[in-house]
C-alpha cells in the first residue's frame, strides 16, 4: 500500500517551479486514473460503511483511498474528507464529477503550498499557474468537457478541416479507423499524413489529458460511444487486441450502467 498523504509529502519536496509542476502532473495523472480507467476499483474502495475517506494522488502517478493524516496540522494540505459517504446518494457519474472538482482544488492547494513554503515570488507563481492552466482540469477530463472544447476549437487551416471530415467518414466504414497506430514514416502520401498529424495534435487523451505532438508516437483508440480518444496504454488495450475489437467502449461509458443496489 502507498504511503498516506503526509508520508508522501515528507518524502518528496519539490523546490523549483518545474519540480512543483512535475509533482502536480504526477498527482493529477494518478487522480485521473482513479476516476476514469480505475473507476470501478475506486467505487468499490469508497465503501459508505467505512470511516471518512479521502482520495490521494501521488507524484508517482498512483492513487490511493485512505483515512486522513492523523497529525495536526498535516504535512501537506488534505484532500476532501468523506467522499465515500456521498457515493450511493447520487448517480455515479455525478459522484465522480464531484470528487473530480474537489481533487482539482486539492491539487492547486498542494502546488501553491510548495510555492509558499519555498518562497516563490510573483513571477514564479504566475509561471506555475500558467503551466498548470495549460492542462485540462480533472473535472473536464472526467466529464468529457475537455474533449468538447477541443472539438469546438476552430481549425487553424483548411487542410486540417478536410482531414477531420475524411477521418470521421473512415471511422464509420472501416473498423481499423477506430484505433490509431504509431504514425509510419513519411512516403508518397506525405501530404495526407501531415494533415492526420495536424488532427491528432489537437486531440487529448480522455484518461490522462495529454495529447498533441508529444503523444503522436503512442497508439490511440477511439471510443465508439462517446467519440473520445485514449492512449491504448491508459485504457490497458494492446494494438493487437484493438484490431480485434468491433466496437470499443471506454471505461467511463462502461461505468454508466446503473449499479445494482
Amino acid at each position: 500500500m502507498a504511503l498516506n498523504g503526509a508520508g508522501a509529502g515528507a518524502a518528496y519536496n519539490p523546490r523549483t517551479v518545474e519540480e512543483v509542476f512535475r509533482d502536480f502532473k504526477g498527482r493529477r495523472t494518478g487522480l485521473i486514473k482513479a476516476l476514469t480507467t480505475d473507476a470501478e476499483e475506486f467505487h468499490q474502495q469508497c465503501d459508505p460503511e467505512k470511516e471518512n475517506l479521502s482520495l490521494y494522488g501521488y507524484p508517482s502517478e498512483q492513487w490511493e483511498v485512505n483515512l486522513p493524516a492523523e497529525e495536526v496540522p498535516p504535512e501537506l494540505p488534505e484532500p476532501a474528507l468523506g467522499i465515500n459517504f456521498a457515493r450511493d446518494g447520487m448517480a455515479e457519474k455525478d459522484w465522480l464529477a464531484l470528487v473530480a472538482v474537489h481533487s482539482d482544488a486539492w491539487l492547486l492547494s498542494v502546488a501553491f503550498y510548495f510555492g509558499s513554503r519555498f518562497g516563490f515570488d510573483k513571477a514564479d507563481r504566475k509561471k506555475l499557474f500558467s503551466m498548470i492552466n495549460e492542462l485540462p482540469t480533472i473535472f473536464e477530463v472526467v466529464t468529457g468537457a475537455a474533449k468538447k472544447e477541443v472539438k469546438e476549437k476552430p481549425s487553424s487551416n483548411h487542410g486540417s478541416n478536410k482531414s477531420k471530415s475524411n477521418s470521421k467518414a473512415q471511422r464509420g466504414s472501416e473498423s481499423q479507423a477506430r484505433h490509431l497506430e504509431v504514425l509510419p514514416a513519411k512516403d508518397e502520401d506525405e501530404g495526407l499524413e501531415e494533415d492526420e498529424e495536424d488532427e491528432h495534435e489537437e486531440e487529448t487523451c480522455g484518461a490522462c489529458g495529454r495529447g498533441g505532438p508529444s503523444s503522436l508516437d503512442e497508439p490511440w483508440i477511439l471510443c465508439d460511444f462517446c467519440e473520445t480518444w485514449f492512449h491504448m496504454k491508459c485504457v490497458k488495450v494492446t494494438p493487437a487486441k484493438a484490431k480485434q475489437i468491433k466496437q470499443y467502449k471506454c471505461p467511463s461509458c462502461s461505468n454508466k450502467r446503473a449499479r445494482p443496489m
